[in-house]
């Protein structure tokens, strides 16, 4: 279970839509094992196979200790509120980088787990932000580009200050 090296803004494989997972096998158990450590390690609450430049659909999330460790293979969200909320977002490619985004308030979505089987969920609030922010990911659609243009602009130069 190594901690993985972590993809940083502006790297183009954050832009990269991934491929569906074909294969539920120990290799990627063990995938979901790595990106749970390099998740804790960063620290984060969400991570994909794409923040380490595996392009593949499997997130992991871990709102807190106490909820467990959630994986979807796979996830594809078919519902999405018309109520919205804003969050504070930010991302493990991009650390101490945050803003407030808007998104619907409650979703479903369809995964797999690790051995393949299929699921249907529904996820409100804080849990259905982390999986959208995570399922953009996967779609490469790194979470900047749900921020206005100028929003962005300025949030991309205070990045740019703390990397130096």
């Amino acid at each position: 279970m190594p901690i993985r090296p972590i993809l940083r803004y502006p790297h183009p494989g954050l832009k990269t839509v991934c491929a569906p997972v074909m294969s539920f096998d120990s290799a990627l158990s063990g995938l979901a094992d790595d990106l749970l450590q390099t998740m804790r390690a960063a620290p984060g609450v969400g991570i994909t196979a794409a923040h380490i430049g595996v392009f593949e659909r499997l997130t992991v999330l871990e709102l807190d200790k106490a909820d467990g460790v959630r994986i979807y293979v796979n996830p594809d969200i078919t519902w999405f509120s018309d109520e919205t909320m804003i969050h504070m977002e930010g991302s493990v490619s991009m650390p101490g980088a945050t803003d407030e985004v808007t998104r619907p308030k409650a979703i479903r979505f369809h995964y797999q787990d690790l051995q393949g089987h299929h699921h249907e969920e529904e996820a409100s609030d804080f849990l259905a932000i982390c999986v959208q922010h995570e399922v953009d990911q996967l779609d490469g659609i790194f979470w900047l580009q749900r921020l206005s243009r100028l929003k962005r602009d300025r949030l991309i130069k205070k990045w740019e200050r703390m990397k130096s």
